[in-house]
């Protein structure tokens, strides 16, 4: 197919598809945004804000400097009805909102507008409006400081286009990305955010995934390679063959999932909403008898200002939305609020070898060659026979040729035996490789190798007209950064750090030698893991499963909390661990133990010092210290707070010494052999 030219894609190539950018509540309980409140009525709460502002300074003046009370009342009283209509209407809609879905629960919007009311009926019109300004302040600010701790959040919801490039025979035609469908071809060009997931079927490029993995480093893409919705093309045209898209791509679970998981509630905020119901109306009680006792309306409003739980309804739902960021900013995707918390405690970790210790992927790490015979020589004649196989061996082989760049020969007659070998002519002499029982049903001895270095190796023989002239061994090689990573864990207290696996003793023993384990076990059947988890829990372990939520799902079920490595882009990965990984870091699994004890810290933080500055407030209104301004005042800073305390979550692990993703964009050192991507 020609390149295909076109214009630019329009504005609407890259709008979101939602917006979460416009006010919630007044004051909503934790970060949660409305969707569907209209922007005229953000704007318009703005405007009375302003309004109400200017009016209100203007009766300040009035009165304090030219001695002005009628004129001063008027201005206030209008003031007040611009500054405080927006709150009133807030908390009835919320009251109604509540009582059409049948919820009994009652909420602090209330107990502002009642602050508001009374202030207003009492006739304190310069007081009321000063009020309502200070708590609408409070509430713009609010939304201000919590978009640091969305930020990440909203970003998954933006950065998939709604439109994208379709390929109809030789012409291109702008579609709805949600109307894509598996099979449809589509072109990305530079700078373009990919619509879908799908296949590279031509082209070659370099793909920003930072927004799926989390990995600072762009990833080189080329025929037949995966690429997910989301993710930025950054160099090259790309003709990619649609596998999913919308809802059912990566990017779209991830949207679902991490909305879901920042819509829930800590337990500590679940305990205090069993009592929600009830807070109100003892508020309300205590109010009217403290000014039936104390006939100070003054210090009634104060109360309902001070007891308005505002800051406390905040300290939990802030502080993970931003946790949450902070994860899906490194590629972590937490899928519900109690499987962030229960990773503070855990004790025990079972983890999988293949893919998950190691890279997953065979590669060459030894040659040996018969007596007369080159290294360089024993390659190429192994490679030009591996070359027309599938085989992972194979394709391993062939990589390190290519990347030694030993000379590529021509061979005739090739045939493979299914599992066994290879077998082709090469200038006229018959060269095998294959497994050691098969070369010697063949009559080549083998007994003049040297097989002593060959443990927990995979080996291939090569055999040249019936005589014996090398081999060379493959193995798996331990994942870069799985040593660093269980000796953090180690640090944070996890005592047992349990490998198993059901590969062969001698594998796993070679890679058990290079990791701070506590245990090894290998040749497991698959339910194995299973009992080794039912096992651990029941000595009072709280157990993490790491696996490749494949063919770990009995494990990763019955942990307490399990970790599916490399979930970007499968289903079931994303779908059978309570947390994934879109990566393959493991430095990941620490990280998500620090944020969890730092995410319940802060909770904590907020509670206390919030609790402090309501018994704080208590004892100066008891003293006759406070007047219902200053409780405004205060009841918007306490807030506000909470709000930036909680929002420090976002920048966790911005310092640590993460990696990227090393199977994808460094080269690394595998047995004296570099990767073949280097």
């Amino acid at each position: 197919m020609s390149e295909i030219s076109s214009p630019p894609p329009s504005p609407e190539a890259h709008r979101p598809e939602h917006d979460l950018s416009g006010s919630g509540g007044l004051f909503q309980s934790g970060f949660a945004t409305k969707q569907d409140e209209p922007e005229q009525r953000v704007d318009a709460k703005i405007v009375a804000t302003l309004i109400g502002g200017c009016l209100l300074l203007t009766s300040i003046a009035a009165r304090f400097l030219f001695d002005d009370e009628f004129h001063s009342g008027l201005l206030a009283m209008i003031a007040s009805l611009c500054l405080g209509v927006p709150i009133i209407l807030e908390a009835a809609q919320s009251l109604l909102g509540r009582m059409h879905a049948g919820e009994e629960t009652s909420h602090m919007e209330e107990l502002v507008a009642l602050a508001v009311l009374a202030s207003f009926a009492s006739g304190q019109y310069l007081e009321c409006g000063s009020i309502a300004f200070f708590m609408l302040i409070a509430s713009f600010i609010e939304d201000r400081t919590a978009v640091g701790a969305r930020k990440t959040i909203e970003s998954l919801v933006r950065i998939t286009p709604t439109r994208a490039f379709k390929l109809k025979g030789e012409e291109e035609v702008e579609v709805e990305a949600k109307d894509l469908l598996p099979g449809d071809s589509i072109v990305v060009r530079p700078g373009e955010n990919i619509p879908a997931d799908g296949q590279i079927y031509k082209g070659e490029s370099t793909i920003d995934e930072g927004t799926i993995t989390g990995e600072s480093v762009p990833v080189e893409k080329s025929r037949g390679d995966d690429v997910y919705g989301g993710t930025v093309n950054v160099t090259g045209i790309l003709f990619i063959e649609v596998s999913r898209a919308g809802k059912d791509s990566t990017i779209g679970q991830i949207q679902k999932l991490i909305l879901a998981a920042a819509e829930q509630r800590p337990a500590v905020v679940r305990l205090l909403d069993r009592y929600a119901e009830y807070y109100t109306p003892v508020v309300l009680m205590i109010a009217c008898i403290l000014l039936f006792f104390t006939r100070d309306l003054d210090r009634a409003i104060s109360f309902l200002l001070i007891a308005c739980p505002c800051a406390i309804i905040l300290s939990g739902p802030t502080a993970v939305v931003a946790a949450l960021s902070a994860a899906a900013r490194l590629g972590v995707l937490v899928k519900t609020v109690s499987d962030l918390e229960i990773a503070r405690r855990i004790t025990a970790i079972v983890v999988d070898k293949t893919g998950t210790m190691t890279t997953g992927r065979l590669s060459v790490s030894k040659i040996q060659t018969a007596d007369g015979v080159d290294g360089a020589e024993l390659l190429t004649l192994c490679a030009a026979a591996e070359r027309g196989s599938r085989h992972p061996l194979a394709r391993a082989v062939v990589e390190l040729a290519e990347r030694a760049r030993v000379p590529t020969v021509e061979t005739d007659q090739f045939e493979e035996i299914t599992g066994r070998g290879v077998r082709v002519v090469i200038d006229g002499s018959e060269v095998s490789v294959g497994r050691k029982t098969w070369i010697e049903e063949n009559g080549v001895d083998l007994s003049p190798l040297d097989v002593s270095e060959a443990e927990g190796m995979s080996l291939l023989f090569v055999a040249r007209d019936g005589a014996a002239i090398g081999w060379l061994g493959l193995q798996d090689v331990v994942r870069d950064g799985a040593a660093p990573a269980l000796k953090e864990l180690a640090d944070l207290g996890v005592r047992r750090r349990y490998m198993i696996t059901g590969d062969r003793s001698s594998a796993a023993e070679r890679i058990a030698k290079e990791l701070p384990l506590t245990d090894t076990e290998a040749e497991a059947l698959p339910g194995r893991k299973y009992d080794l988890v039912e096992e651990l829990k029941s000595q009072g372990h709280t157990v993490a499963v790491v696996g490749d939520g494949v063919n770990d799902g009995p494990a990763l079920a019955a942990g307490d909390v399990s970790f599916a490595m490399g979930a970007a882009g499968s289903d079931v990965a994303i779908n059978s661990a309570s947390i994934a990984l879109m990566n393959n870091e493991l430095d990941r699994l620490p990280f998500i133990v620090r944020l969890s004890r730092r995410t319940v810290g802060v909770i904590r933080q907020n509670l206390i010092g919030v609790m402090l500055y309501i018994l704080g407030m208590l004892v100066l209104l008891g003293l006759g210290l406070i007047t219902p301004l200053l409780a405004a005042i205060a009841h918007g800073l306490s807030s506000i707070a909470v709000v930036l305390n909680s929002a420090r979550l976002v920048r966790e692990g911005e310092g640590a010494d993460l990696q990227s993703n090393t199977d994808l964009v460094k080269p690394r050192q595998l047995g004296g052999f570099a990767s073949a991507k280097e």
